[in-house]
């Protein structure tokens, strides 16, 4: 059963196409009340102010985890309408650290929910039918089928804006990778691929953003999270081979202005972007940046051969173990987009915001740590 629902009223309901108010009581099939936008109360360099007359009425396939989080305050910021298509198993907003009640009371008024399984492809194709979004955002797309039906519901769709990953270009010697590099069509990321072949393949309108790594609060990948357990821990950093291959990180608040950057942008139709920040650092490097950025002492660090051992299904390290990083020279060039935090500002705004808090995704776990300690000790004896 479909059912759009307001953040503080969950009713049955099926949308209607107008515009809907979160404020509303959701009757039948449409809410009394229509959508005012607010104009925007500030600007971003080389974007023009949001009214009521260009505000996108937005659907976000996903949007409640990490990358979400910091858009949706965005886009609802700028005048938007945000509705989140989500299977309802997590809240569908969360309070920032730093936000206070009011800011996210207003906040939270003002999302959407379309709640469903987007692997229902019948329900996806009935249900979005009745709307008329101009704009979906897909931040958690893996496949192409899962776009197909979006596509077929929603005919006179404005604009699809799909985060992809820079993990499909092909490895290479030659770096960083750019837009028009060769692709892997192996990767593990060809899900990825296939459903950028198919955007451009329907004629829509679409942008495709490429982050490389992201970090920041609320990073449910283990990044800059892995480091600070072990830094909190007191504990040496084993890093494989010889620390030095190069790679790349971008705060998920810059991702997430880019991602408003390419919205309505004539520059970004049927455009890929790579995103993430304006330097590349070693694996080394790393672990010292997350120790500066959370107030610890330098670490040690421990070199390993990963050759030498069976860690099962376990990863000893959150990082590909080789050059990985891509220009973001287009973004910035095309989009008047550029990144506000240099690597330890954003480590530190990531440990301020959260780990330092005391939160964190996933606890400690150096069982593989002490397999590669264990093993350097009985060579060093």
């Amino acid at each position: 059963m479909a059912r759009l629902i307001t953040h503080a009223s969950l009713k049955p309901a099926l949308p209607s196409k107008q515009s809907f108010s979160s404020s509303s009581d959701f009757k039948g099939t449409r809410l009394a009340v229509p959508t005012k936008y607010k104009q925007k109360t500030w600007q971003r360099k080389g974007v023009v102010l949001v009214t009521a007359s260009t505000a996108k009425k937005i659907l976000i396939m996903g949007g409640t985890r990490f990358i979400g989080v910091f858009l949706t305050r965005l886009l609802v910021k700028e005048g938007h309408q945000v509705t989140l298509f989500t299977r309802g198993k997590a809240p569908i907003t969360q309070q920032l650290p730093g936000e206070s009640d009011q800011e996210y009371a207003d906040f939270s008024s003002k999302i959407l929910h379309l709640k469903g399984d987007r692997q229902d492809f019948d329900f996806v194709r009935t249900t979005l039918a009745t709307t008329d979004f101009d704009t979906v955002y897909d931040i958690n797309g893996r496949e192409a089928v899962e776009v197909e039906p979006i596509l077929d519901a929603l005919p006179k769709l404005e604009q699809y804006i799909y985060c992809s990953s820079a993990g499909v270009y092909l490895k290479s010697d030659q770096l960083p990778h750019f837009e028009i590099d060769a692709v892997d069509p192996k990767s593990r990321h060809k899900g990825k691929l296939e459903t950028e072949s198919l955007l451009d393949k329907r004629g829509v309108n679409w942008t495709s953003i490429r982050p490389v790594y992201i970090y920041g609060p609320l990073n449910y990948n283990p990044v800059e999270e892995w480091f600070f357990h072990r830094l909190k821990a007191g504990r040496p950093i084993p890093i494989p081979n010889s620390g030095l291959q190069v790679t790349q990180l971008g705060h998920v608040k810059d991702l997430a202005k880019a991602f408003v950057a390419v919205l309505g942008n004539e520059k970004a139709s049927k455009q890929v972007y790579n995103i993430s920040g304006s330097k590349y650092v070693t694996f080394n490097g790393l672990a010292k940046a997350c120790a500066k950025a959370g107030g610890f002492p330098e670490p040690e660090i421990v070199h390993y051969n990963p050759k030498e051992f069976d860690f099962g299904k376990k990863k000893a390290f959150p990082f590909r173990d080789q050059h990985f990083f891509a220009s973001i020279e287009k973004a910035t060039r095309e989009l008047g987009w550029s990144p506000e935090f240099d690597l330890i500002e954003g480590l530190a705004d990531s440990y301020n915001l959260d780990f330092g808090r005391g939160t964190y995704r996933k606890p400690a776990d150096f069982s593989t740590d002490d397999m590669i300690l264990n093993r350097t000790l009985v060579l060093q004896s």
